[in-house]
């Protein structure tokens, strides 16, 4: 399956001509040899652009390379703006499945004898359609007789197979990865692709996307800055989800937002906001916030809201993790880099005998250039050229748990670059970390933990008199019972060290009595075979 996969890949990847994309200088020679070796796989679409070959090729390879697409469309930084347009598409308009059978799909999964018995003026014509689903509109008849405004999203027919596949043949590259690169270990493909293959997978269930929408829901409840469509839970199931219908402006649409008069700088501020305040606040952050899954409502252009939809990938971090990440930030906004070094040692992200001077200055080097910069005038692309050599130069190993923090950080840097370009990331999220961790780690953090564990401590105080009385009048037996365990090994440590002792000169006078045998001295032969003899019985 792993190479037939690698093959299709492949000619996928030359009958598009995506080989014409790599610039002639970055072609080495055996690139070059093993292209011409490879002569019946010639592109197939030369009056297509260099941008819809690409979009076309990651479309008919399917969802894990629809996914990778849509993150190359946020970086307009990095890529020109004709693959830009393009791979744009593969948010919400890859090519559809039939609506006759997304009705099926969706009669089948709800255990309705036909679409009407739920919904009204089901639309087969999907409204969006993306890499893993498609959603169509309806209205849905409620207990009371009323109609809501619904979208349904169907899982894609047949694509476990075909993630999977993907999925089999990354973790093959990722062992060829960690055995033979010399970067191996410290990228951790295996571990990155084990990350990757939960994630996915989480997807394929829209009864756990509907949960997650849920709780994001919950969590921004009131919120002015953020708003996630109302979940029909009792209409949907691991293949459909019946959700409440937005109606918004989408995110990539500039002219639309300019047209309503929508205040884009703090639209791009509470992009900031709203990622930071999932992730230190809530630990459980919205990560797929590619343009297709973000809108802006039509309400309050001065005050403006996201509306956030296709909740199927989250992210969490642990208790450890959080601390140190925002510790992390809050020092980096301070230019405090011996503390970043030292965070980065404390967490076990590089290794321990790291030079935190050393590492102090190299983050300095790549850090002190961007600073009181609006993100239009960083160079995002050489960023990471230099955040790469670091990592490589000090041994920092890729922590697979943050790779979708990462990857999201990376759509919300994008995001903001788009809407409102003169942006100071920085000083814009500085303000809100350096709160979250006095909150944390201050007295009413203290307080707050006080408060969490009362009821615990109040329903374990009564037994609290019964525990001591126990302890006190068990311990001496314990302690007892433990010095005479402690003695007994201690005896069976001297009489083993004893047996050896035995044994090492019965074998020394054993092979004394054997050279002198054979020298001619018999009788002292004897008496040290004989000693030999003495110290094996007493051993």
């Amino acid at each position: 399956m792993g190479l037939r996969r690698f093959y299709h890949i492949l000619k996928t990847l030359l009958q598009y001509g995506l080989d014409q994309l790599v610039p002639i200088a970055w072609q080495p020679w055996y690139f070059r040899t093993a292209r011409s070796a490879a002569f019946w796989l010639r592109n197939q679409y030369p009056d297509k652009t260099e941008g819809e070959r690409l979009r076309l090729a990651l479309q008919q390879l399917g969802p894990v390379w629809v996914k990778f697409g849509q993150m190359l469309s946020t970086r307009r930084d990095l890529f020109p703006a004709q693959w830009v347009d393009e791979l744009a598409k593969l948010q919400d308009k890859v090519e559809a499945f039939p609506g006759d059978q997304a009705r099926q799909l969706i009669i089948q999964q709800l255990g309705l004898t036909q679409i009407t018995d739920l919904f009204e003026q089901f639309d087969e014509t999907p409204l969006a359609s993306a890499s893993i689903a498609q959603v169509h509109t309806a209205q849905l008849k409620q207990a009371d007789g009323r109609l809501a405004d619904v979208v349904i999203k169907v899982i894609r027919p047949d694509i476990r197979p075909q993630i999977l596949a993907d999925l089999e043949l990354m973790e093959a590259l990722a062992d060829l990865v960690a055995r033979y690169l010399p970067d191996g270990k410290r990228l951790r493909p295996k571990e990155v692709v084990a990350e990757y293959r939960k994630t996915i997978l989480d997807e394929l269930d829209l009864q756990r996307e509907a949960a997650n929408a849920i709780q994001l829901r919950r969590n921004f409840e009131g919120s002015d800055s953020l708003y996630i469509p109302y979940v029909y839970a009792d209409h949907s199931r691991s293949g459909v989800m019946v959700m409440e219908r937005i109606y918004g402006i989408a995110v990539s649409d500039l002219p639309a937002l300019r047209a309503q008069g929508t205040n884009l700088e703090l639209l791009a501020k509470r992009g900031v906001e709203v990622f930071f305040t999932q992730v230190f606040r809530d630990s459980f952050f919205h990560a797929d916030m590619h343009p297709g899954n973000i809108f802006v409502s039509f309400e309050t252009p001065d005050n403006p809201k996201y509306i956030g939809i296709d909740c199927g990938i989250v992210g969490t971090l642990n208790k450890e993790d959080k601390r140190y990440l925002a510790e992390n930030f809050v020092a980096f906004f301070n230019r405090d880099y011996l503390k970043v070094a030292q965070l980065h040692v404390d967490s076990g992200w590089v290794p321990a005998d790291t030079s935190v001077e050393e590492f102090e200055s190299a983050i300095r080097t790549v850090c002190e250039p961007i600073f009181q910069k609006p993100l239009q005038d960083i160079s995002f692309g050489q960023v990471l050229f230099n955040l790469f050599n670091t990592a490589r130069r000090f041994n920092m190993q890729v922590q697979p748990q943050l790779v979708l923090l990462q990857k999201t950080l990376l759509y919300i840097e994008g995001l903001g670059r788009q809407l409102y370009p003169q942006l100071d990331l920085w000083q814009t999220a500085k303000p809100f970390l350096e709160n979250w961790v006095q909150q944390q780690m201050g007295p009413a953090a203290l307080w707050r933990e006080l408060k969490a564990n009362l009821p615990f401590w109040a329903e374990k105080m009564p037994e609290m008199p019964g525990l001591l009385h126990h302890y006190l009048q068990q311990g001496p037996k314990q302690q007892a019972q433990f010095i005479a365990q402690l003695q007994q090994v201690q005896a069976q440590q001297q009489h083993q060290t004893k047996k050896l002792a035995n044994a090492v000169l019965a074998g020394c006078s054993l092979l004394a009595a054997v050279l002198l045998l054979t020298s001619g001295w018999s009788i002292t032969a004897a008496v040290l075979a004989l000693i030999a003899l003495v110290f094996c019985v007493k051993s």
